[in-house]
């Protein structure tokens, strides 16, 4: 039995291992492999503020696009209909137009004048008494880098369902809001649209 295992043993040669080419061939190998990764991994540090600065910039937007269209909904009329400013009779929960909010739940929302208007960067709203424009400014909407932002149905398209431009003489019924944010990273615009039906506005007229 032992010479049996001796001789099963000496087919083994144990200077046997990896020649000098195959020890390069794995070396390069490696390197490849590791260079690879490595750059993968630059990439995606290089690459995480721009993306954590356009979430940042299409969450921020959104939220103020959700305010802005929960009004809409509360709308009577729209008075003033043009891709920068858009004017309407609102119902909202105050004293007083331009006031506080009342501390008793079962007090009815009043209907004021609600104005937004909107320049390059940012858009404000004047909350006032009907039939009145003037008022304190706030700024609502900031970190945009486009002032058309409104649209309208029914609109002075060949459809006028499709929102676009006031129709003359007619008083819109829906909002359109588009809010174009800068992009980080230089390219495609980034696009955050929504609106809403004046859902008292059949009451109104």
């Amino acid at each position: 039995m032992i010479r049996a295992l001796r001789k099963r043993l000496a087919v083994h040669d144990p200077e046997a291992g990896l020649t000098l080419i195959e020890m390069i061939v794995a070396a390069a190998m490696s390197v490849t492999i590791v260079g690879a990764a490595t750059a993968m991994l630059i990439s995606a540090v290089r690459t995480q503020p721009e993306q954590s600065k356009r979430a940042q910039n299409i969450t921020t937007a959104r939220y103020q696009l959700d305010r802005l269209t929960h009004e809409i909904r509360n709308g009577v009329k729209v008075t003033t209909a043009t891709a920068t400013e858009v004017s309407m009779v609102a119902r909202v929960r105050r004293v007083s137009c331009g006031g506080s909010v009342p501390e008793d739940p079962e007090i009815n929302a009043i209907q004021c004048q609600i104005t937004y208007s909107c320049e390059s960067t940012y858009c404000t709203r004047v909350e006032a008494p009907i039939e009145s424009t003037t008022g304190q400014e706030v700024k609502v909407v900031t970190g945009i880098d486009d002032s058309e932002v409104f649209c309208f149905v029914p609109s002075a398209n060949e459809d006028p369902t499709e929102c676009g431009p006031a129709q003359e003489g007619a008083s819109p019924t829906y909002v359109g809001v588009v809010l174009h944010v800068p992009n980080p990273s230089g390219s495609a615009e980034l696009t955050i649209s929504d609106g809403a039906s004046l859902r008292s506005a059949t009451l109104y007229q």
